[in-house]
């Protein structure tokens, strides 16, 4: 099995919860991941043409009430960080790599909410999302996998760079104001979840 395919089995225990609002949700999309990943070996390949891999980060404060959102310059929404593996089957580590460029934070941690049920693996995804990406120039529409994961910083210089046109810190009700992407507002739901009923630890 996997790196991946082992993450997203943790995932099933962690989310796919007949106590999870998100339960259907959670189960057909990490089937889908599933059935992706054994379809091919350029499943995490930008040129793979029905679509690849992703990793990407919910970016929160030590305390899980503000997060860092982009708003992404191509896609012209407020979004987590994120973007292409390039072939980099470590999801976390993309997830991680793309929000320090993209946000500009260099203090970034991931947070281990799995510790609380004695999980092996870290750090596992905290979201998983399969969404369209519609053509531009000569790339057709293709599906991301987005694999999402959970990072803290205690850092809140946020610097834009050329993918964004503003970057910026929210709490909950006022990232809610900003949009509502579906795939964002679980993610909020969820990090409220975590933060009322999970002791979160800091690992590197």
């Amino acid at each position: 099995m996997t790196e991946l395919a082992e993450l997203l089995e943790v995932y099933r225990h962690l989310w796919v919860r007949p106590d999870s609002p998100w339960t259907q949700h959670e189960a057909d999309n990490l089937q889908r991941m599933l059935d992706f990943l054994a379809s091919s070996p350029q499943a995490f390949q930008r040129s793979h043409p029905p679509g690849h891999f992703t990793g990407s980060a919910l970016v929160c404060d030590a305390h899980m009430q503000k997060v860092a959102l982009t708003h992404h310059r191509k896609l012209d929404k407020w979004l987590q960080f994120g973007g292409h593996a390039d072939g980099d089957t470590n999801l976390a580590r993309v997830a991680l790599r793309e929000a320090e460029e993209e946000s500009g934070l260099n203090r970034l941690t991931y947070l281990d909410y799995e510790d609380n049920l004695h999980c092996p693996h870290h750090p596992v995804p905290f979201d998983l999302d399969i969404h369209e990406i519609p053509a531009r120039g000569p790339d057709p529409a293709h599906l991301h996998y987005d694999v999402r994961f959970l990072l803290w910083s205690d850092d809140q210089a946020l610097q834009v760079n050329h993918e964004s046109h503003q970057l910026a810190w929210f709490s909950l009700d006022e990232a809610r104001q900003q949009t509502q992407e579906e795939s964002m507002l679980r993610q909020f739901s969820k990090l409220e979840l975590l933060r009322r009923t999970v002791t979160v630890s800091a690992s590197n």
